[in-house]
């Protein structure tokens, strides 16, 4: 699989094929320069609120079984988050459990247009791959954590949808016999702009568009990993 770095993206390629283009927003960490992490700001550091752990090694495990094209952002949602529209109020987190984001405070209107700028050669890339592919899917990979403000959650995958709730469905179906705990449109909803990538690009060019979640806990474990995976690729070879 080659795999080429940009400021913006990180894109993998392992074949042509029209089973999905696999987007992943919050895959990185990563603060380019000229961004460095305040130190009020070092406990985010390597936490779901600067990215969704596990997304990364998810999206490129299962842009290598589908042998398709893959695009993932390579900085942090903090910085500027990829799956939110321009005229969200979460673009910039301002609060992190109930902590000020120091790296947000003062976010001005050129500090915007340089954030922006990332967030636009970040969704330019998954343009291109999208036009270029025979996919019917944009599939957007996230992850989210097992314990919310002080709540457990027991689902292990959800499926985001707005409009395709047949191949949700199907898809819900597929990851169920597999094994897994799983829920629509849990722990967030595609009806609510959270699959704000996908949706995207996916309208642009007349394709349909899903999200998986996966619970962290399980994304991070190279064997349960592995089984999503497979249940994902065998149901989007399915589609092509």
């Amino acid at each position: 699989m080659d795999v080429v770095l940009g400021e913006a993206t990180e894109v993998a390629t392992a074949g042509v094929s029209a089973a999905a283009v696999v987007t992943c927003e919050h895959a990185s960490a990563r603060l380019p320069a000229p961004w460095s992490w305040p130190d009020e700001d070092r406990w985010l550091v390597g936490t779901h609120w600067a990215y969704d752990l596990g997304a990364r090694d998810v999206a490129l495990e299962l842009t290598r079984a589908i042998r398709s094209v893959g695009v993932l952002a390579r900085f942090s949602r903090l910085l500027v988050d990829a799956n939110r529209a321009t005229d969200a109020v979460d673009l910039f987190r301002s609060t992190a459990e109930g902590k000020r984001v120091a790296l947000n405070a003062s976010v001005d209107s050129a500090e915007r247009a340089r954030r922006l700028a990332l967030f636009e050669g970040y969704h330019a890339a998954v343009a291109g791959a999208v036009a270029a592919s025979p996919a019917k899917i944009v599939f957007s990979v996230h992850t989210f954590t097992p314990v919310y403000e002080g709540a457990k959650r027991a689902v292990e995958l959800g499926v985001l949808f707005d409009e395709e709730q047949t191949l949700a469905e199907a898809l819900a179906e597929r990851l169920s016999r597999a094994g897994f705990v799983v829920a629509l449109n849990e722990p967030y909803s595609g009806k609510s702009g959270l699959i704000y990538a996908a949706e995207r690009h996916a309208r642009a060019e007349g394709r349909s568009a899903l999200e998986l979640e996966m619970r962290q806990d399980l994304a991070v474990d190279p064997s349960i990993r592995a089984r999503a995976v497979d249940a994902v690729a065998d149901f989007l070879r399915g589609t092509e």
